[in-house]
């Protein structure tokens, strides 16, 4: 998995000179039903052999079975023997000694050492293999044993990654505990002490068994025992995933493993819970184009859910069952035959696919499920099962299906075959609208969002992705769409325009939005609580009091769940900042640099929680450090600029806010203080320009042309004031700071 890109918001605003630096922040409904079984009555998987022999034998041929085992001769796939791997800058050697096996590689120190392999993790298409730390930690090894092509290998190739970053084997980004246990062992409790940031993890069984999808079995086995065998049925036979469950309970029994999501608890990995909806557990990835195509595409590791939320299988009721064995894992019939259980014959047929019979491109999984390669040799396929569109290659540059195998050729070929066999139109899809929706410099990208937003036929999915879009649209219309997707019978689209509202002042959604504080859905209340967390006290409508301190308890609870991940640190650490608890948010700010020494943004809210303290050396140093890390970096050089400017050290000001325009700074505010400071200095002409070059960055904003007027005014240039003041009447006219530049402008 590629290093997760986090898009931070400014959400202090600094006007000319405050006296402080920005800190950046990280970023009728359906009624739920849980059912809740005993968590501790485990009784293990072989226990279900005796009754499900032939599920059981399936079991045992599945990557469940196989998800995590102990070393031997029998569970280890690599070559142990005095074999080594020199890749990326890295020499390492594999052996065994006695019955253990060992790796010896470089360790979080950057020297080499012996490691005792504790346990195997994964079978095929690779394998992984987890090493003990202290603390409770146990770490995957970026060496993996390729399962298909008998050899070893490096994951992420060609990558060198220092010691200190996330996705070090040894760091964050590889823990077992953390990123992997949940989904490779029964009823697995996690037990991460926040204080000591230690684990004491702990399962029932090694691996994916029975229980794990079914629910604990203690319950069950006695109802056949006693009640069953007296003839009192009971829907559901006191299991969690029995056979007749509807299409929903069993994507969402199967989603936290298959998803790519944040979890709000551990229930959302307890088999023990079963529910309608997804998000009172989970918050899963949306298809934006952080880590997916503008079209929705898959184009970084996924899990699967979410791009099946975009499909029409899923808009059909069509559920993972009905391609996939369960207890195996494997497809129920193999090739074509596997659509063909509901898709008409002729779909299987040079007349629908003009390839050949038995050639690549007759498969319907090469045009309909594009795949890629993960994790080094892991070949997915994307479960969007979208036809391919080359004609949105051609205007938009995205990928397609046809164009993976004919690399040869133009996406226009493409598009043009495609013309001589369907003909020229093409049935509407919502890509047409998404890409340009997503699409910042398309002017028309509201519409486009806004009419996936009140189109009933688009996925939820998508919509929760047009809602999360519009945050960067501060119009009329956006406001006015994401408060009525408030409303919205899915809760991924409420939680989505919840999150977007954050990016909109306070008196757009202050008196609309608090119902969803009652929501009955977790995330939902959440997302709701910190909306309005961001408020002091004193400005949350009275008549919300109550519901925001119950949801405010669960919005804290979840930032606490997330703090053994880095960017959880950071999440916690900002909301400390904000409740002004300094002491917590400098804790957990150096927690987070701790488990990732390249999160830059965590120095850049710290060096705000040193100045909110006036500590401005222990600030200026760790945005100096910051600098040295990531050079390029505007936001570090405007924040550079403040503090300079608050210390009276107006010539290192000048040259931070000159390095952020210089690096192309998108932040109106670094024209607006630069410009200040040099009219300040009397450099009219040089203030100007830059006022001008901030209105180039952001055309409307009030604030440039508020000082650019003034700056003509000061310097009697009234003629050119005109300008500015005409858009401050025409757009402010009751602004009060603006009434005297109208009188002057005798406007």
């Amino acid at each position: 998995m590629n290093r997760k890109q986090y898009g931070f918001i400014v959400i202090i605003i600094v006007f000319i000179f405050s006296g402080s630096i920005l800190f950046e922040n990280c970023s009728p409904k359906p009624a739920s039903a849980i059912i809740l079984f005993d968590s501790s009555a485990y009784i293990g998987s072989i226990t279900c052999k005796s009754c499900h022999p032939k599920e059981y034998q399936d079991w045992k041929i599945s990557d469940h079975f196989k998800a995590m085992d102990l070393p031997n001769d029998s569970s280890v796939k690599g070559n142990f023997n005095n074999q080594s791997l020199s890749a990326d800058g890295v020499n390492s050697k594999f052996y065994k000694k006695a019955d253990n096996y060992y790796i010896n590689t470089q360790g979080e120190d950057g020297l080499n050492h012996d490691y005792l392999v504790k346990y195997t993790f994964g079978y095929f298409p690779l394998q992984q293999y987890l090493i003990e730390f202290p603390g409770g930690r146990l770490q995957s090894t970026r060496l993996s044993w390729d399962s298909r092509n008998k050899k070893w290998f490096h994951q992420y190739a060609n990558q060198k990654i220092p010691s200190h970053d996330w996705m070090n084997w040894t760091g964050n980004g590889q823990n077992w505990n953390t990123m992997c246990a949940s989904c490779h062992s029964t009823n697995l409790q996690k037990n991460y002490d926040v204080e000591n940031d230690v684990y004491k993890t702990s399962f029932n069984e090694i691996n994916v068994t029975c229980e794990s999808c079914h629910g604990a079995g203690k319950s069950h086995v006695a109802y056949i025992n006693s009640d069953y065998k007296n003839g009192n049925k009971i829907a559901g036979s006191m299991i969690k995933i029995a056979k007749g469950t509807n299409q929903i309970l069993q994507i969402n029994n199967c989603a936290p493993c298959h998803a790519r999501a944040s979890s709000l608890s551990t229930d959302a990995f307890n088999a023990t819970v079963q529910t309608k909806e997804i998000m009172d557990h989970l918050i899963p990835e949306i298809p934006s184009s952080e880590h997916y195509h503008a079209d929705g595409q898959a184009n970084d590791e996924d899990y699967i859910y979410t791009s099946f939320a975009e499909s029409k299988m899923f808009t059909r009721g069509v559920m993972c069952s009905n391609c996939h064995n369960p207890h195996s894992g494997k497809l129920i019939l193999t090739g074509n035959a596997a659509c063909m259980k509901c898709h008409t014959k002729n779909y299987d047929s040079p007349a629908h696919t003009f390839h050949q019979v038995g050639t690549t491109g007759s498969e319907c999984k090469n045009c309909h499920m594009p795949s890629k390669v993960y994790m080094g040799n892991d070949i997915r396929f994307d479960h969007t099962f979208r036809v391919p569109r080359p004609d949105l290659s051609v205007k938009y540059a995205t990928p397609n299906a046809c164009n993976n195998c004919h690399q040869d050729k133009s996406a226009k070929w493409s598009a043009d075959a495609v013309i001589k066999w369907y003909g020229p139109n093409r049935k509407y899809h919502f890509a047409e609208d998404l890409i340009p929706g997503a699409n910042e410099k398309d002017a028309n990208a509201p519409k486009h969002l806004i009419k996936i937003l009140n189109d009933t036929s688009a996925p939820a999915i998508i919509q929760a992705t047009a809602a999360n879009y519009l945050r960067s649209y501060q119009t009329t219309e956006s406001v006015s769409a994401l408060l009525k997707s408030l409303n919205h019978k899915d809760a991924q689209v409420r939680y989505r325009a919840l999150k977007s509202l954050s990016n909109f002042s306070e008196e757009n959604w202050i008196n609309n939005a608090g119902f969803l504080l009652n929501d009955s859905v977790k995330a939902v209340r959440i997302a709701a609580a910190e909306l309005y967390a961001n408020l002091p006290n004193d400005r949350i409508p009275v008549q919300l009091n109550e519901s925001f301190t119950k949801a405010k308890q669960e919005f804290e609870n979840y930032l606490s769940f997330q703090t053994d991940f880095s960017v959880g640190n950071v999440m916690l650490a900002d909301y400390f900042l904000k409740q002004k608890n300094y002491v917590g948010a400098e804790k957990f700010y150096l927690r987070a640099l701790k488990k990732d020494g390249a999160i830059n943004y965590a120095r850049l809210n710290l060096s705000a929680v040193y100045n909110a303290q006036n500590k401005n050396t222990a600030s200026l140093n760790i945005l100096l450090e910051a600098q040295k890390i990531d050079p390029k970096n505007d936001r570090i050089y405007y924040n550079l600029g403040l503090l300079y400017n608050e210390m009276n050290d107006l010539k290192g000001a000048e040259n931070s806010f000159s390095k952020a325009v210089e690096l192309h700074s998108s932040n109106p505010r670094v024209y607006y203080n630069y410009g200040i400071l040099l009219q300040q200095k009397r450099n009219v002409a040089k203030a100007e320009s830059i006022f001008l070059q901030g209105l180039r960055v952001d055309a409307r904003n009030p604030d440039l042309y508020y000082v650019l007027a003034v700056l003509y005014v000061q310097t009697n240039q009234n003629s050119k004031a005109i300008t500015p003041i005409s858009f401050l009447k025409a757009n402010y006219p009751n602004n009060p700071d603006y009434q005297e530049l109208f009188k002057i402008a005798g406007l």
